[in-house]
């Protein structure tokens, strides 16, 4: 499957985080993308890619606008699916293939934890996102050239997902449901504040009011094909990658069944 749908994913860091939170990204879920590029300010053997010259909260739309341009550029026919995620996301590659799986890439369609805002549909930036080549193309070639249609690359000070939300919707790019039946699959925090209620985001009112859809909490928040999860440590990445590749209770959790499973529990 990795090689029939294959996957760009481009990891939003910076100079300071390169070995503090990339070097984990890079050892861990990114492993599983057909091609990884790191988007930053400076070039590095890293290897990262400068695609601004300023960085900053204020800076991340012109960063992600570079991103896009570059990839666009050099990697438009490389890939079938582009994603997006920062350098403290979690991504679980093998559920994005499910999820796309279903689409054409050639369609103009993305996919995302969905938020609005007004009248604004965005997805959370946090949690990563994935275009279809066809919406890559759309951005870039017809959205990017009209300030009509979205935010030159000197802008400053908008949050660059609400953006690309703004943008790809002016150029008819449709924002698909991620969610299986009712359960999410792009998570903005951790997995403890997804799952746990005592701790589900009590403070984060902003959550419950711009959540596309109902938020479920408690174990139905979550998808058993979870995506990704967001605000997650270094040690949590490798936390995560052994719970979900390497750990498994006898007799469940199989991902493609044994031809011959009783004989791996009883004797001839």
């Amino acid at each position: 499957m990795s090689q029939k749908i294959r996957i760009l994913c481009w990891i939003m860091t910076h100079p300071g985080n390169l070995q503090t939170k990339a070097i984990h990204v890079n050892a861990t879920w990114v492993k599983r993308c057909n091609t990884v590029l790191f988007m930053s300010s400076e070039n590095t053997n890293f290897p990262t890619i400068a695609v601004v010259n300023h960085e900053g909260r204020d800076h991340l739309w012109r960063k992600t606008r570079g991103a896009f341009e570059y990839i666009s550029k050099y990697y438009l026919d490389k890939a079938d699916w582009f994603l997006k995620a920062d350098d403290d996301t979690y991504v679980i590659m093998e559920n994005v293939r499910k999820l796309v799986s279903l689409y054409d890439p050639e369609k103009p369609i993305f996919f995302g934890r969905r938020f609005k805002s007004f009248d604004i549909e965005f997805v959370s930036g946090g949690a990563g996102y994935v275009l279809s080549r066809k919406a890559v193309k759309l951005l870039t070639e017809d959205a990017f050239k009209d300030t009509a249609l979205c935010k030159s690359a000197t802008h400053v000070g908008y949050p660059e997902d609400v953006e690309i939300g703004r943008c790809l919707k002016n150029v008819g790019v449709e924002t698909g449901d991620s969610r299986t039946d009712i359960y999410e699959t792009f998570h903005p925090f951790i997995p403890e504040h997804m799952l746990v209620p005592s701790s589900l985001l009590k403070k984060d009112q902003w959550y419950y009011s711009l959540n596309f859809y109902p938020v479920q909490k408690g174990p139905k928040c979550c998808s058993d094909y979870s995506i990704s999860f967001h605000y997650v440590t270094p040690d949590m990445m490798y936390w995560l990658e052994y719970m979900v590749y390497q750990m498994r209770p006898f007799g469940f959790g199989y991902h493609t069944c044994p031809t011959n499973i009783r004989t791996m529990i009883e004797p001839p």
